[in-house]
């Protein structure tokens, strides 16, 4: 099947306003609306966690369930858009992820269509929810609380190399999550661990790669990526520079340390979409998204790679290694 054939197939398998609704249908149609590319080919889409999640609930890709399909590219400005094309297909349920970008895309698209969300750090701060066990309103979905996580990131990579004075972070300034207030609680954060913080911004590979450039200059002792799915696309060349360039570096994702990355610190992803496409499921059998609580995770994953830490000749203290999930070695 061809890339271009394929991306068209994906235009026809998720929608559902209501039960009496979906049951008048053959098909549910549920709007996907991610910030990423799409994936290769359709066995990749039909393993995904959402899918499994929305089949353990009896909503079968093929079946009777089918998806429409919109992908941003890694191009936040493109969700309203994107996001204004599904509500007018009238979809039954849009599920959404890459964060807050794409589920306020959604949700300022239509007030009335079902609405799960996966990846938003501050649901009620950020406007999404009215609370997290009361959502209200026809949103609803699953946290993974970025802000209390990134402090605990900049704690560790201070913990591995203590002698730094100053600790970079790396943000994608696309990112509403990432904008002034969470720089500044970071700031905050790396003033009470006595280390600057400077901030770099990259939005693309390039920019990528002239932000670890830059770190000599700034005399960086560590390096924090931030919590992006455009950052977080891009495992291989970060960990190809963190190497080059020999700096430690701390990231979200399990992925990166398994690459070779340092070491990493998160949630595991496939437990929120799973759990996300069983919301899904839950909604279209009936259920209001105003009744379903915001879930936040309860597993964090630490994962440290000795092997990269031998190679820049650290020594991961033992109060890390005794916490760790994973050591690879």
């Amino acid at each position: 099947m061809q890339r271009r054939d394929f991306i068209a197939l994906l235009g026809g398998v998720l929608s559902w306003p209501s039960l009496a609704h979906a049951q008048q249908k053959a098909m549910a149609v549920v709007g996907s609306l991610s910030l990423a590319s799409p994936p290769v080919n359709l066995a990749q889409m039909l393993r995904n966690p959402f899918n499994q999640g929305m089949s353990e609930m009896g909503f079968v890709y093929g079946q009777n369930t089918t998806c429409e399909c919109r992908w941003a590219d890694f191009h936040y400005d493109r969700l309203p858009a994107l996001a204004a094309d599904l509500v007018s297909r009238k979809v039954d349920l849009i599920f959404t992820s890459g964060g807050l970008p794409s589920a306020l895309a959604a949700k300022n698209a239509t007030s009335t269509i079902p609405i799960v969300f996966t990846g938003v750090g501050d649901p009620v701060g950020d406007g999404l929810v009215a609370s997290l066990a009361r959502p209200g309103g026809n949103v609803t979905g699953f946290s993974n609380l970025t802000g209390p996580l990134d402090p605990k990131r900049l704690e560790l990579i201070c913990e591995l190399v203590p002698q730094a004075m100053v600790i970079a972070l790396l943000v994608n300034p696309d990112n509403l999550a990432l904008g002034e207030p969470y720089i500044m609680s970071m700031q905050e954060a790396a003033r009470v661990k006595g280390v600057q913080l400077p901030v770099l911004k990259a939005r693309t590979e390039g920019e990528v790669d002239m932000a670890f450039a830059s770190l000599g200059q700034l005399q960086a002792g560590g390096i924090i990526v931030s919590s992006d799915r455009f950052l977080s696309s891009r495992s291989e060349q970060l960990v190809a520079l963190a190497s080059r360039y020999a700096i430690p570096t701390i990231f979200e994702w399990r992925q990166f340390a398994v690459a070779g990355g340092l070491i990493s610190y998160g949630i595991d992803f496939t437990v929120l979409d799973r759990q996300a496409g069983i919301y899904a499921g839950r909604i279209l059998k009936g259920e209001r998204p105003a009744d379903l609580p915001v879930q936040q995770p309860t597993k964090f994953e630490l994962v440290v790679n000795l092997k990269t830490a031998k190679a820049l000749g650290l020594t991961v203290p033992l109060s890390i290694l005794a916490r760790a999930d994973e050591v690879i070695e």
